[in-house]
């Protein structure tokens, strides 16, 4: 029997003195954890360096990750406790989102879709229609 999967949003912060490979490493083996345990992955955010509001095992500054993923509910215990062993992951947060929250993605993304769509429709030129040439003035109306 297949269990029901549910929509979750995970945010780890990464030791930002790594190297940019290893910090891609660390991603890369979160996501790889995901699918070994029954989860897909939908949407990965890399949200970059950020300076920390305070210290965390004496660093200042981290590297910001955030996951959308659809996940069994047993998957985030095991989950947690991948974060907990990971030495590179200083601090994580996974909750579920909840309907209105599903709804209100969708609707900003559709608005955004149409906005892009219109702007796109601005932004082309109309196109130009060809003009027959006027005829030229006769000489006899200058008499």
């Amino acid at each position: 029997m297949d269990k029901p999967k549910r929509l979750y949003e995970t945010t780890f912060i990464v030791n930002a003195s790594l190297d940019d490979t290893q910090i891609d490493g660390v991603v890369t083996r979160v996501q790889d954890f995901i699918t070994r345990n029954g989860g897909t992955v939908t949407a990965v955010n890399k949200w970059g360096r950020k300076r920390l509001a305070y210290s965390i095992n004496k660093k200042t500054n981290g590297f910001y990750v955030n996951l959308e993923m659809e996940a069994p509910g047993t998957l985030l215990a095991a989950l947690d406790r991948a974060y907990q062993l990971d030495e590179m992951i200083l601090r994580y947060l996974t909750i579920i989102l909840d309907r209105k929250a599903i709804a209100s993605r969708k609707a900003t993304a559709e608005a955004a879709a149409a906005a892009a769509a219109a702007q796109a429709l601005v932004a082309e030129p109309a196109p130009v229609q060809a003009r027959e040439p006027e005829p030229a003035p006769s000489e006899a109306k200058k008499a």
